[in-house]
């Protein structure tokens, strides 16, 4: 079993790029869920070293290269950005990154505060209470040899607990509000999606702020199942770091 202690850097140039991919993974289990100034601080302190070491291996630097491996079902197993818990109770088995290959990606995940109630029968309630899916949608271009990110849409529905939020659900969600997107456009030369209805009014205003910036979105590793993510919402932010798997 993996600890928490840090390996220096002779210790991590003698892995192979499997073995880092795996430390990371292992190092990163059941961390997600730690307030946020902890997980930047572990990132740091752990993290941070094996990162530096798998982008000096990465195998596909050239942004061109990566957009045919992108494409399709990614899951976050860590991340250090701001917002991605602003809301209770994210079910990380129901949070998805999705990219099509029309230039739109989108980061969705259902929030159901109730999910962790301890009690069987209490868990059994919790299933028919309503759930809040959220999904950010996006997109992206790739100019100068670099990621162009450009947010869409913040589109939100209430559900019912429970009946999952599956890939195929997501993903046909996901092409729906990029249908209604692509027609509106043709009439208009900007057209933003912004529902916030359901949400307290801080929380909207965080989301509002995101949407109306211009990401920055970095590869620091990809390859064709696993992708280690430097973002940042704008360019006075510190940069955020996510750690992601294939799922489909």
């Amino acid at each position: 079993m993996i600890d928490d202690t840090a390996l220096n850097p002779q210790e991590l140039n003698q892995k192979t790029t499997e073995e880092l991919k795996q430390e990371l993974l292992q190092l990163t289990q059941n961390k997600d869920s730690q307030p946020l100034k902890q997980k930047v601080q572990f990132y740091q302190e752990y993290l941070a070293p094996i990162v530096t070491e798998l982008s000096q291996r990465n195998p596909f630097p050239q942004v061109e290269e990566q957009v045919p491996l992108i494409l399709g079902v990614w899951k976050s197993v860590f991340s250090t950005i701001p917002f991605q818990d602003s809301l209770p109770g994210r079910l990380p088995e129901q949070s998805y990154q999705i990219f099509h290959d029309n230039g739109f990606y989108a980061n969705m995940a259902r929030y159901a505060p109730g999910n962790k109630l301890k009690f069987g029968w209490l868990q059994k309630l919790a299933s028919v209470f309503l759930a809040f899916d959220l999904m950010i949608v996006q997109k992206y271009q790739i100019k100068e040899d670099e990621w162009l990110i450009e947010n869409i849409a913040i589109k939100q529905a209430l559900r019912w607990q429970g009946i999952p939020l599956s890939i195929e659900k997501a993903d046909n969600w996901f092409t729906k509000v990029v249908k209604s997107y692509s027609q509106n456009t043709e009439t208009a030369n900007t057209y933003t999606q912004v529902e916030l209805k359901n949400l307290d009014s801080s929380t909207a205003k965080k989301y509002k702020t995101a949407l109306g910036a211009t990401p920055e979105f970095e590869h620091l590793y990809i390859d064709n199942d696993f992708r280690v993510v430097r973002s940042r919402r704008q360019a006075k932010q510190r940069n955020s770091y996510t750690i992601a798997v294939r799922i489909k």
